[in-house]
């Protein structure tokens, strides 16, 4: 198998398990502390992948400049209070999450 056909597997495969999913279901994967929000300027099946891959170099960057980090206790609290709706997919042990844009 080709390195192309695998990465489109694993791309495909991504945006199958990529689903709209309100922050309130999302709770419980926050407090065991594997969640991860992408920055709404970045593509999440993008960032997926790069996880997947073990691009620990390209992830690295982005948590630097905090495109990727951990939510704070403030932005789950808001969340949870607007009853957010965001986009998420799990690359395990991750569950990354994406604010929806308006």
């Amino acid at each position: 198998m080709s390195e192309t056909t695998k990465n489109t597997e694993v791309v495909e495969k991504l945006i199958s398990e990529t689903a709209k999913i309100s922050w309130l279901e999302l709770q419980r994967f926050f407090a065991q502390g594997v969640v991860l929000n992408v920055d709404s300027d970045l593509d999440l099946i993008e960032i997926a992948q790069c996880l997947a891959a073990d691009d620990s170099e390209r992830i690295k960057a982005l948590m630097n400049d905090d495109s990727i980090s951990q939510p704070s206790n403030d932005q789950a609290r808001h969340w949870y209070e607007t009853k957010a709706e965001m986009w998420s997919v799990v690359v395990a042990p991750f569950v990354l999450v994406q604010a929806i844009k308006s």
